[in-house]
């Protein structure tokens, strides 16, 4: 079973070994359907090629020189009740290929959003979001075309070339030599039709994610964009991009134009009719199987022309499926480890020699040290020294590459992931906010909180206040990522909801950066009564914040050199004095 952190019950078990056969597995969840559909196709372009056939059996009647106007009651009765029943047939036939286009549309958005949930942070840190954004929009829109109409056209064209042919060999084997022939051509034409089609196609698509994934992180980073002056770049940026997709959308429409089979069709179908006519003329067939056979002929027209249309649809589909495959079963490190450790967290933690690499650049070494259950631990250190990397390492946001984790003795890879991480909280200085109501903001991850809950810690976290004073208080509606608020409301939202899921390790990455010091001296007495129970790494440069601390951590390139008190440190640890001379 592949890595992930997060799967659910049940899941269908796609096969994803190819493109192909992953489409194939999402078709059969509806195996009657395929059935239905062949049936209803095969009984439609049967009673087509019948109308044709009576047609000229109509003209073979009026052709003889005695003949009665009830001689065509039973041809018309014929010709009348294929043509309802193509309309139904084709009716089903419609219907069943737009309920599996928008069923596989469904469930590849289900398959994909639950992946793209259960992949780990290192992974989502190497994408980029618009072009994720594109394949699960875009490229996911286009499975649904690829059914509906491009599969359906096929597979109506292919029976739409069967059925008539079986019918032409029924009024006689020597009026099949024409068909034959041009079968031949067609599929050399379709085949290299496609083989410049292919690989355009999948450019197109390629093109449209890198275009969608520039204008994503323009957009996100207008701020920056604007304080820099840099709308023009982004321009230029964006309408080159954009220049590209219009090029491979014109060479596509190149190859489309010089679409060879259109030709071949009408050079065969002149060839038909003469070839008809000369069997009529030596005796072979009648006139009227000589105009059945014509219009039998002419229902190679539609196979012909729809497949221009049809074969760009499953082309464009099958690059779109192979961009989510790709997606979907891009390696994950990280597993859920649903058979591991379920239990309450006390609070000890133990860095036992952690090593960790990122990117082939290794971030820690050998790191070693015990926490206690409710002990306070500062963790302070250059940029780069690696303190925030250390602290995702106990929620298993990364795991070690060397050494262990380990919370209650338990290696973290112990742990089932669930239970693990809802025990741990952790407040980052880059706060998300969703794009909805304050309440929901601090109740995420606790639904079922009261309202005197939320508001007791909205009053802890020093937030209560000015939450009332907006017009709909907790109810206010905040924008995108909270945009409505200033940084330090931000941070303040975000502390309230770390209080309320009321975790057994509390981790604050200089979650106080953007208060005032009155609000944070609050907030640090509200987070000293929560500590006194609970577990807390605090990454910060405040002296106000390290000096109640029970033991700092003091990193310097990835290194743990020293570790203790603040009187003793200061002492004792050059590196740390010089934090705070600076």
């Amino acid at each position: 079973m592949e890595k992930r952190e997060f799967r659910i019950e049940n899941e269908y078990p796609y096969n994803r070994k190819s493109p192909f056969l992953w489409i194939v597995s999402h078709l059969l969840r509806y195996p009657l359907f395929p059935i239905l559909l062949i049936l209803a196709g095969i009984i439609n372009n049967y009673v087509y090629g019948n109308i044709q056939v009576y047609i000229g059996k109509g003209f073979g009647i009026i052709a003889q020189s005695l003949w009665e106007l009830h001689d065509l009651l039973f041809p018309a009765f014929i010709i009348m009740v294929s043509a309802v029943t193509q309309g139904l047939t084709g009716l089903v036939r419609n219907i069943g290929f737009e309920f599996l286009a928008q069923r596989i549309e469904r469930n590849t958005r289900e398959e994909l959003y639950i992946n793209l949930l259960g992949k780990s942070q290192s992974f989502h840190g190497q994408q980029r979001i618009g072009d994720i954004m594109a394949r699960s929009t875009n490229d996911v829109r286009n499975l649904n075309y690829m059914f509906n109409p491009g599969l359906m056209l096929i597979f109506d064209s292919s029976l739409a070339f069967i059925m008539p042919s079986i019918l032409i060999g029924i009024l006689h084997p020597l009026l099949l030599i024409v068909p034959s022939i041009f079968f031949v051509f067609l599929v050399i034409t379709v085949w290299e039709y496609n083989r410049r089609l292919k690989p355009v196609s999948m450019k197109l698509q390629e093109q449209f994610g890198t275009m969608n994934a520039g204008l994503t992180e323009a957009i996100e980073g207008i701020e920056v964009v604007k304080s820099a002056v840099r709308e023009s770049y982004e321009w230029k940026k964006f309408t080159g991009d954009a220049g590209i997709f219009r090029d491979y959308f014109i060479k596509q429409g190149i190859i489309q134009a010089k679409y060879w089979p259109m030709l071949v069709f009408a050079v065969f179908w002149g060839l038909a009719i003469l070839h008809g006519f000369w069997l009529w003329e030596t005796g072979v067939i009648d006139i009227g199987k000589v105009i059945g056979f014509i219009g039998l002929f002419g229902a190679f027209r539609f196979s012909t022309f729809i497949s221009i249309f049809s074969f760009n649809m499953v082309q464009l589909g099958m690059a779109s499926a192979g961009r989510i495959l790709s997606l979907i079963t891009a390696r994950s490190e990280i597993d859920e480890n649903p058979q591991g450790v379920v239990r309450a967290i006390t609070g000890k933690v133990t860095f036992k020699k952690v090593n960790f690499t990122y990117h082939n650049k290794q971030v820690l070494y050998d790191i070693s040290f015990t926490v206690l259950p409710g002990e306070t631990i500062a963790i302070v250190g250059q940029t780069g020294s690696g303190k925030t990397t250390l602290t995702r390492l106990i929620n298993r946001i990364y795991d070690t590459t060397g050494g262990q984790v380990l919370v209650d003795d338990i290696d973290v890879r112990n742990w089932n992931m669930e239970s693990l991480r809802s025990q741990i909280s952790t407040i980052e200085q880059d706060v998300f906010l969703y794009s909805t109501t304050i309440r929901k903001n601090i109740t995420f991850g606790r639904e079922d909180a009261t309202e005197e809950e939320i508001k007791q810690v909205a009053g802890e976290a020093q937030a209560h206040q000015f939450i009332t004073k907006f017009s709909g208080a907790y109810d206010t509606e905040i924008g995108e990522r909270g945009v409505t608020l200033s940084g330090g409301q931000k941070q303040r939202i975000a502390i309230a909801r770390a209080f309320l899921s009321n975790p057994k390790i509390l981790i604050l990455d200089d979650s106080t950066s953007a208060i005032d010091s009155a609000t944070e001296d609050e907030i640090q007495k509200a987070m000293k009564k929560i500590s006194s129970h609970r577990t807390t790494f605090i990454i910060t440069h405040r002296l106000s914040q390290i000096r109640w601390a029970d033991k700092i951590l003091v990193l310097k390139a990835g290194k743990l050199i020293d570790q203790g008190r603040h009187e003793e440190l200061v002492q004792r640890c050059e590196p740390y004095k010089k934090i705070f001379m600076q």
